[in-house]
């Protein structure tokens, strides 16, 4: 991970931690704002201390009946560099061989629940098959995103050729494990005008910033501000589960901020940053000063600029109440999705079982084409031509018209008329960043905050991370690019959080996203702009396929559906640092993938 995880400065600190009893997970974690607090002095390495590591923790185990242990394998069968899923009492664990040891982890990602057995072992970690998160496979830790909590880590130990395993039964249920936290020891939380870190943006990159800080040892006071009426949630999945209601998409639980003293201003505007004197104004005229800031913003839609615009039921899909009312006028009616790129084609599949019709107007000749090319694109128009989605390709809408001040129909430029009871746009978005342009913080021309690969803006002491942000990408040449993805998000506000503690992190990891629709998944790795040839292995039309996206002759990115675990692997050898050339993939061997290791 090259500086991710370098040695910070020594510091002195006095930490407040709160143990997860026999190490809790988020589900429980401090429900009733319970637990002992613990009070230790701290040298600045307590880079990832767990409960039995670091501390005076009583014994992790307190009593065999909360205890399994079991032989769950002889040590002969498991090769080097093997995975397998072992059945422990009730539950399972993931067995891991790697350099003659053997290690036992949770055997589902605590993201979605994948199967870990099946992803990639690689480098002393195992990726996730579907969205590529790493786990430090002699820890537990997690290492990339996306996903907040890490895996428990089981005992192991060998007698007479045999593994045995124990673990305690509620980690085994639990699946997750939240790394150890400092708690909040700031005598002014939650009153006064001042915080030592105020972040601007609750989503990905604001969340995993607030948690690292914690995560490593900082007890005072964190504000995060939203201009969201909710805590925290699960951006990506709006429209991928139209229905999905705020409590559902929630990232975690209102105890959670609570006990980690992560306080979380909801409906909050900031209207000036003035960088000189360290000092935030918000729209109803609060004030707030910081020691260090954190600008996570994300984006803003674009809206449609037609004859019409003002309309009612058009939406642009943004919190969970748009998404659930474009659920509710959907439904037995007519909706029309404006652009074919990933929001606008998850709404579209999402709305063809509960809307009478679906239509889709975009400007490109094939949907994704920019981002996935030509031939992928036709594939999946395919896909939802036969769900009957219709398609009106190469044309944008002119004017919208309604009937008593309600939609009613589509005009296209083409001058086609498509009946619409809801409309849903989808056309991109821009960095919601207009805030900033009083302020000392450069801009770039199109509105996004440039950064190093420290996270830090042009301001000492400003950091800016997420949708909103342009960062030199290391594995292509340290080229400025924007990546308004979820993962990536949550790794930069890592690593603005690791820099706001003089750690010296940088920003290394292989950009990695995924798109849902009707029950299939397309996973993609790398950053495939400016790609000149696409190869195709396996089968467009049945939708089982990888595509490799290559720029002279290197591969750039990869993209697969139902080849799992291809991208995680693809990701893995692009992390190690080793380029993949075009004549690899050409020749359909893919030995040098699925080989063991790169």
């Amino acid at each position: 991970m090259g500086g991710c995880f370098s040695k910070p400065k020594p510091v002195e600190l006095k930490i407040e931690v709160v143990l997860p009893e026999k190490e809790r997970g988020k589900e429980e974690l401090l429900a009733g704002g319970k637990g002992s607090p613990r009070t230790y002095q701290g040298n600045g390495t307590a880079r990832h201390f767990h409960a039995d590591e670091r501390l005076p923790a009583p014994h992790p185990y307190p009593s065999a009946q909360d205890c399994v242990e079991a032989a769950v394998c002889h040590v002969k069968d498991l090769e080097n560099g093997q995975m397998r899923e072992v059945e422990l009492g009730w539950g399972k664990v993931l067995l891991v061989k790697d350099n003659g040891e053997f290690h036992a982890l949770g055997h589902k990602c605590p993201h979605y629940g994948a199967p870990l057995v099946k992803g990639v072992l690689s480098r002393g970690r195992v990726r996730c098959p579907w969205h590529g998160a790493c786990f430090n496979i002699s820890t537990g830790d997690l290492e990339d995103f996306p996903g907040l909590d890490s895996l428990h880590k089981f005992q192991v130990k060998i007698e007479k050729e045999k593994v045995y395993v124990r673990a305690s039964k509620q980690a085994l249920q639990l699946q997750r494990r939240t790394k150890v936290m400092a708690k909040c020891i700031s005598p002014s939380a939650g009153h006064s005008s001042s915080t030592n870190v105020l972040i601007v943006g609750a989503g990905a990159a604001g969340l995993v910033c607030a948690e690292t800080l914690r995560q490593e040892g900082f007890s005072d006071r964190i504000v995060l501000c939203t201009l969201d009426r909710h805590l925290p949630y699960d951006r990506p999945k709006l429209s991928k589960s139209l229905d999905a209601q705020p409590e559902q998409l929630a990232l975690r639980p209102k105890e959670f901020f609570r006990a980690y003293g992560i306080e979380v201003l909801t409906e909050a505007q900031v209207v000036t940053v003035d960088v000189r004197n360290k000092k935030v104004v918000f729209k109803d005229g609060f004030k707030l000063e910081y020691s260090k800031l954190l600008l996570a913003p994300g984006s803003s839609p674009k809206t449609l600029s037609c004859k019409g615009k003002e309309v009612e039921n058009v939406f642009t899909i943004r919190t969970p109440e748009d998404a659930n009312r474009v659920v509710r006028l959907a439904r037995g009616r007519n909706a029309v999705v404006v652009g074919a790129g990933f929001l606008g084609m998850e709404v579209a599949a999402y709305l063809t079982e509960k809307a009478h019709s679906v239509s889709v107007v975009e400007l490109e000749e094939t949907p994704f084409r920019r981002f996935l090319g030509e031939r992928v694109g036709r594939a999946l128009m395919k896909m939802f031509e036969n769900n009957r989605v219709k398609f009106y390709m190469q044309t944008e809408v002119s004017e919208l018209r309604a009937q008593e001040g309600k939609l009613k129909e589509v005009v296209l430029k083409s001058s086609k008329v498509v009946r619409a009871d809801v409309c849903v746009v989808g056309i991109g978005a821009v960095p919601a960043t207009g805030f900033l342009r009083q302020s000392s913080i450069n801009l770039d021309s199109r509105g996004f905050i440039p950064v190093n690969k420290m996270m830090q803006t042009n301001v000492p002491g400003v950091f800016a991370a997420g949708d909103a942000v342009t960062f030199p990408l290391a594995w292509r040449n340290n080229r400025k690019v924007n990546i308004p993805h979820w993962q990536m998000a949550h790794a930069q506000g890592r690593v603005a959080a690791q820099n706001m503690l003089a750690q010296e992190a940088e920003i290394s990891t292989v950009p990695y996203l995924w798109t849902a629709m009707f029950g299939k998944s397309l996973r993609y790795a790398g950053y495939g702009e400016g790609f000149d040839d696409v190869i195709i292995q396996g089968d467009l039309e049945e939708l089982k396929f990888v595509a490799f996206y290559t720029k002279g002759d290197e591969v750039i990115a990869v993209a697969s559906m139902n080849y799992d675990p291809i991208v995680s692997k693809v990701a893995e050898v692009l992390a190690s640092g080793r380029a993949i050339r075009k004549r690899e993939v050409e020749t359909g061997d893919m030995s040098w993938l699925t080989g063991k290791g790169s």
